[in-house]
């Protein structure tokens, strides 16, 4: 089985102009196509109203370009949301589903993200479903538990490893400049490979799970050095072009 590709994915959030947005990705896809063979895929998610010009703006680069949220239905009278069908018309490949401001801001159960990220992969998106406990949560033991109950509410029945992937965020750590130590990463990322293992079979091994949570050009190489992380979802530092470039240039 050929190894797992690293993915560095940055998650723009809701970033302060698109004039930034659109000075950021024309960085960054001018950079890519100066640096040649790169030892991970780079992905871009800005928000909606961007990726249009996100993506026309990192066209042949090899820069990947996704979606923060999709709606579960391909269409219909859902005011203010899009679907996975618009996104990939938008020149999108992935889509963040369950991210933890998510579940927390909008009330979204796994049971929603199941059911977006089935969605994402019928219109042709790779999911990347988001998993992680709060600060309470691993301070009683939890995160294991919380981790797993998140994980297997969240997988669509017919996940293949191709199109699938993981994100391993612990809410205590996004936005924080906290993150957990190589030791505690590695034994949530193993729990998910066994998890996913137990669910899917042999398509685990072909899963990619990310590492999210105040992730640096600082501290990128020693979190992707560690067993069973696949790539890292960046937040902050992916609005800085110099960063994100130094976090995929991280890659072993």
């Amino acid at each position: 089985m050929a190894p797992r590709r690293p993915l560095i994915a940055g998650n723009w959030k809701m970033i302060a102009s698109s004039r930034h947005g659109l000075a950021l990705a024309a960085e960054l896809a001018a950079r890519a196509k100066g640096a040649g063979a790169m030892k991970c895929d780079m992905l871009l998610c800005p928000p909606a109203t961007l990726i249009r010009q996100v993506s026309e703006a990192v066209a042949g680069s090899g820069l990947a370009v996704g979606g923060q949220d999709c709606h579960a239905a391909p269409g219909g009278a859902h005011t203010g949301d899009v679907s996975a069908v618009l996104l990939a018309e938008a020149g999108c490949s992935f889509v963040i589903v369950g991210h933890s401001e998510r579940r927390r801001d909008h009330d979204e159960t796994s049971e929603m993200v199941r059911d977006k990220a089935a969605a994402a992969r019928a219109a042709g998106l790779t999911p990347i479903i988001c998993v992680g406990e709060s600060e309470a949560e691993r301070d009683a033991g939890e995160t294991l538990a919380v981790v797993r109950s998140q994980l297997e509410g969240s997988l669509p029945e017919d996940a293949a490893g191709a199109d699938t992937a993981i994100a391993y965020e612990p809410v205590w750590a996004i936005g924080t400049a906290r993150t957990p130590t190589g030791a505690e990463i590695a034994e949530v990322h193993g729990h998910i490979r066994h998890r996913l293992a137990a669910v899917m079979g042999e398509e685990a091994q072909r899963t990619r799970i990310l590492y999210g949570g105040s992730v640096t050009s600082g501290n990128a190489s020693e979190i992707l050095a560690t067993a069973e992380v696949d790539g890292v979802l960046v937040g902050t530092a992916s609005l800085e072009a110099d960063a994100f470039w130094r976090i995929g240039e991280s890659c072993p």
